[in-house]
């Protein structure tokens, strides 16, 4: 019996020993767990979104004309955007920095005549990848992921039925029997009444 206890204490150090490491788990986790983050920022990204304007709520454009973005000046670059965006007539000089004089031209909302960015219609070639494409100030604007609305009426839950006119029917003569029944019911206690009487 105590060489039993022995060889199980033994074979339990070997699984212990088997098991430990000297990675810390949780800098595992983490990459794991960011990891799987990452996928679900991904998949939330995957779905077109619709730009709209910032105080009329105007559509200006979508996701499937992206251009691309600009983090350090937050403005996003569309090659298409809706007949809601109008292009200002006036051309001005614009340095990004005193090496990159550009002319440009404003962007303004057709709802509400708010400024939406620009279009650079003149750069140094360091810059071309601007030019003509619409620079769309992100302060400026809103946006929707298509397919991310959650709320559901009740009546479009999965436990109802919509009401057609083959269910209707079904009702109405569920309703029709019920009412017969009671009737009969009723007659009945007033025969059983009378004969107590």
């Amino acid at each position: 019996m105590a060489s039993r206890l022995n060889l199980l204490k033994h074979r339990q150090k070997l699984v212990n020993a088997t098991f430990e490491s000297s990675i810390d788990s949780t800098a595992i986790e983490e990459k794991l767990f960011g990891r799987e983050e990452e996928e679900e920022d991904e998949e939330e990204e995957d779905g077109p979104v619709v730009f709209i304007c910032g105080k009329c709520r105007l559509p200006v454009g979508d996701s499937l004309s992206w251009d691309g973005s600009e983090d350090g000046q937050n403005q996003i670059r569309l090659k298409r955007v809706t007949d809601n965006v109008v292009l200002g007539e006036d051309t001005r000089r614009h340095e990004a920095n005193k090496r990159s004089p550009c002319l440009i031209v404003d962007l303004f909302c057709g709802g509400c005549r708010s400024v939406l960015g620009i279009v650079y219609a003149s750069t140094p070639k360091n810059l071309d990848h601007k030019r003509f494409v619409f620079c769309l100030n992100v302060a400026d604007i809103e946006s929707y992921v298509l397919g991310s609305a959650s709320q559901m009426l009740a009546a479009e839950g999965p436990k109802e039925q919509p009401v057609t006119l083959e269910y209707r029917g079904i009702v109405e003569q569920q309703l029709t029997e019920m009412k017969m029944m009671v009737l009969s019911m009723g007659q009945r206690l007033e025969e059983i009444d009378a004969d107590l009487q």
